[in-house]
């Protein structure tokens, strides 16, 4: 009798041992269909196998699937143990406390905050570590580029306009260029209007404060309104978001769209016929200084609600570590968010390479990072760069109800 309890008891401890140690963690995130097949789920195993008992189950979607994902999460409390982040999500999230501050799992791990490029903070607390970073240049399809006669690559607007009116025939469904303004995820105010803005040494601040109504951005704006009104912007940009303007690019129904380097992998997998280069992004005819170059990050972060925070922690930390970045953005052809990490892709990918050599010469450009409501400002600007393209309103309109509308916020 006593040696069945014992045994009992042995087989009841065992098997508690085992169940406390077999933890799942969930990683939300829109990085696993950016990267070739496979590739990500690989370094989750790498993670498993250095951690047994911590398994890693990727919930991953494209970006404005996965965007509206964490906001119901954050709502219902439901959000995924680790979580992707785009920086301009920081803020609201952290208001709504959905995500956690990581100084605290920092310092009980000793874990060396320096080696980390950029630290998001809110309130000096840190949210998110970017993992990645990506910079939107130009993408540009060259069989079309050939088959209407182009041999350059445009640098300046002017040779941009040129250029889109030589490639828009709306006879075979095809234009120069692609505007995705949907109001659902508007972050197309941010990486294709802003950017042209970046792009010229403007700015949309000024000491801290919105600043819409100065010449850099009216001139932006002016001159998408131009090219709206031409006719060389693709129908339906108040419903489009991003992949859908990636989805038109790969169907080689657009000439040029500025866009991630991080879609350059999924854009060769889904048409591998297609010929396109990437180049920086036109500046306004006659600047001559160095251009701001648009990126968005693949930002990390840990719920608040997280019965897990050890463990998220375990694998936010490992993402981190430069051997591991380093393989991650080389398989991304992203910059590092280890400043110790050394990707590989400049040398092995000539189209990265290019895409390295547009980063060198320019400078990283993203005013929305770290706002409040960045993607409600965002929101409220498109609403009236709707407004201004349907003929309601002229540029300089819609940048002075924006900026009232931001004024309120800030």
């Amino acid at each position: 009798m006593k040696k069945s309890l014992l045994f009992a008891l042995s087989l009841m401890l065992i098997s508690s041992v085992t169940w406390a140690a077999d933890v799942t963690i969930e990683f939300i995130q829109w990085w696993e269909p950016e990267l070739p097949a496979g590739s990500f789920r690989a370094i989750m195993d790498d993670f498993e196998a250095q951690n047994p008992g911590i398994k890693v189950k990727l919930i991953s979607g494209p970006y404005s699937n996965t965007r509206d994902q964490i906001v119901t999460g954050a709502a219902t409390g439901t959000l995924s143990d680790v979580v992707g982040l785009d920086g301009a999500w920081v803020n609201d999230l952290a208001k709504q406390e959905a995500i956690a501050p990581l100084d605290e799992l920092m310092a009980s791990t000793n874990f060396d905050a320096k080696q980390v490029a950029a630290i998001i903070k809110l309130n000096d607390k840190s949210y998110m570590f970017p993992v990645a970073s990506f910079v939107y240049p130009i993408f540009i399809n060259l069989d079309m580029f050939k088959a209407a006669g182009l041999e350059k690559l445009p640098s300046t607007r002017t040779e941009f306009v040129e250029a889109a009116k030589k490639l828009t025939d709306p006879a075979k469904n095809q234009y120069g260029w692609v505007l995705p303004l949907s109001l659902q995820t508007p972050n197309g105010v941010q990486n294709d209007v802003m950017s042209w803005v970046w792009a010229s040494g403007g700015s949309m601040m000024k000491d801290g404060k919105p600043d819409l109504t100065n010449d850099n951005v009216v001139s932006a704006l002016k001159y998408i309104d131009s090219m709206y009104k031409d006719g060389l912007i693709s129908p339906g940009s108040f419903a489009k978001q991003e992949q859908d303007k990636v989805e038109e690019f790969v169907n080689g129904r657009i000439g040029m769209m500025v866009d991630t380097l991080a879609h350059i992998n999924m854009i060769r997998e889904r048409n591998p016929n297609l010929k396109f280069a990437i180049s920086a992004l036109p500046a306004a005819d006659g600047y001559e200084g160095r251009r701001g170059l648009p990126y968005a990050a693949w930002g990390i972060g840990i719920s608040e609600k997280s019965q897990h925070k050890a463990e998220a922690w375990k694998l936010v930390s490992y993402l981190m570590s430069a051997d591991v970045n380093s393989k991650l953005v080389s398989i991304a052809h992203a910059f590092p968010g280890n400043v110790n990490a050394k990707p590989d892709f400049v040398a092995s990918d000539e189209l990265f390479g290019k895409g390295f050599e547009i980063f060198q010469s320019g400078f990283l450009a993203n005013e929305f990072v770290g706002l409040p409501v960045a993607e409600e400002l965002m929101r409220m600007f498109d609403e009236e760069i709707q407004l201004m393209l349907d003929g309601k309103q002229t540029a300089e309109e819609a940048a002075a109800k924006a900026q009232e509308k931001w004024n309120k916020v800030f």
